[in-house]
């Protein structure tokens, strides 16, 4: 079996704000944005990457979500304990640096992890963890 991620959602609460983050913090491209206001799906990628994907999205938009549940989804947004995404460099120091002079709130300094890993975590702002992994 051949399986490959194509893409993955990430909600935002202010799609202005998240899409400057992904394209201008990230580097990422913007492949796709359709909708308005808070009710826009944005996709973007990296550069060179065409088959993966990252989009943006409006965070409670399904109608089969309650009130009860949009409070939650909020509550833990705020809170950036709803999504999450991990990326890899070659370069975390480098990549880290980036970041952090572009104004993303840093959670984590690049660190060695008792389990193996060197990363660095981030939050985008929407309050989703992005965390880093240096390749090895």
């Amino acid at each position: 079996m051949d399986i490959t991620i194509a893409s993955t959602f990430l909600p935002h609460s202010d799609p202005e704000a998240s899409l400057a983050f992904y394209r201008d913090v990230l580097g990422f491209e913007v492949r796709n944005d359709v909708g308005s206001g808070t009710m826009r799906w944005i996709t973007v990628g990296p550069v060179g990457q065409p088959g993966t994907s990252i989009v943006l999205r409006p965070p409670a938009a399904d109608p089969g979500i309650t009130e009860d549940e949009r409070r939650t989804i909020a509550e833990m947004m705020a809170k950036g304990t709803y999504a999450m995404i991990v990326f890899s460099v070659k370069d975390l120091d480098s990549t880290f640096n980036q970041l952090q002079a572009g104004g993303a709130e840093v959670v984590q300094e690049p660190t060695e992890q008792p389990y193996g890993v060197r990363d660095c975590a981030f939050r985008d702002p929407a309050g989703n963890l992005i965390r880093i992994n240096e390749f090895r």
